[in-house]
């Protein structure tokens, strides 16, 4: 096999995890990946294959092959990006409403890691041959900024600064209703709807033999009152699939557009005239989605350390709906 063999010897951290030991010391892989080559057989101690929970003692030689990455099988492909950022290690991108990010069933094809894999040739096996470079998801049908990892170190780095609240993610989000809040912090663990398995939920306890609810934590901020919506600004302190659109739908104000959290139909205040109503509909089937939008984006360069920041502005047809709404607000 080739690849690259790492001996370390333990003369300090005994009693640690054998996963956890292996991480401190090889700062540029994941504690997930470790756990993979352990189950894999390739972390051996004294010679000797050991589970991750194994406590280290002083004196032991642990060897840890690491193979090189997997050549990934899905098909690079000439898309265009609107490309925020880029150099050697990682590269920010202004994802469209309408693109996946990554390949999944009815979605093998035309997502951003295609566009990217045609830009970035040795992206290969990056964080996992299924999702190569990828750091954190957007929905399809929300747009915004994302980054991608170039190489191992910068992807757990990157994760890493997720998993520390570091990196910044704040979103911008049309919602339904007037929030009766200035601020709020949205803390309800979220998971797989117990009825409806393309959903996630709120779920405070769970059922008997379902997965268990993980944490989930979302910061909202009142950005502009309109007539019968709110901008509002909702920062991710965790990272769960659908969270602000869970989070805000359970807070009673579902995002505008969104067709699973505010489906079939969010019904118009009947204080709109119908002419309004009429128009209002329109342009909220233009949004094709939901009113959702990644616009601010940090964290700290993964070689440099140099603070990064950037900032998108919403669609057009996002915008649409909110100068609407403004010239409608009494």
């Amino acid at each position: 096999m080739d690849g690259t063999v790492e001996t370390l010897l333990v003369t300090d951290g005994a009693g640690e995890r054998l996963d956890v030991f292996i991480a401190g010391r090889l700062p540029d892989m994941s504690r997930a990946r470790i756990q993979r080559l352990v189950d894999e057989g390739l972390v051996l101690v004294a010679g000797e294959a050991r589970k991750s929970n194994y406590k280290v003692r002083a004196g032991d030689t642990i060897t840890v092959r690491i193979p090189p990455p997997r050549p990934t099988d899905i098909l690079p492909e000439e898309i265009p990006l609107e490309v925020v950022y880029e150099d050697a290690d990682l590269v920010v991108v202004n994802k469209p409403k309408g693109m996946t990010t990554h390949p999944a069933p009815g979605s093998p094809a035309g997502t951003l890691v295609n566009a990217v894999l045609a830009r970035c040739k040795d992206l290969s096996g990056v964080g996992g041959v299924e999702r190569p470079g990828i750091v954190h998801r957007l929905d399809k049908n929300t747009s915004g900024l994302i980054v991608i990892a170039k190489n191992d170190r910068t992807h757990v780095s990157l994760q890493r600064q997720i998993q520390a609240r570091t990196a910044v993610r704040e979103y911008v989000a049309l919602v339904w209703g007037d929030a009766p809040f200035e601020k709020a912090v949205v803390d309800a663990p979220i998971g797989r709807h117990p009825v409806d398995r393309k959903r996630m939920a709120v779920i405070r306890e769970a059922r008997p033999g379902a997965p268990a609810a993980r944490p989930a934590v979302t910061e909202l901020r009142v950005l502009r009152r309109l007539r019968w919506m709110t901008l509002i600004e909702a920062r991710l302190l965790t990272g769960r699939t659908h969270q602000i659109r869970v989070h805000c739908s359970f807070a009673g104000h579902p995002v505008v557009g969104d067709p699973v959290y505010a489906a079939p139909k969010h019904p118009l205040p009947q204080r709109f005239t119908k002419a309004e109503q009429a128009e209002l509909q329109n342009l909220v089937t233009a949004l094709k989605g939901q009113a959702l939008h990644a616009a601010r984006l940090s964290f700290d360069h993964p070689t440099t350390g140099e603070r990064m920041e950037f900032e998108t502005q919403p669609p057009k047809e996002m915008t649409d709906v909110v100068e609407w709404a403004e010239a409608h607000t009494e």
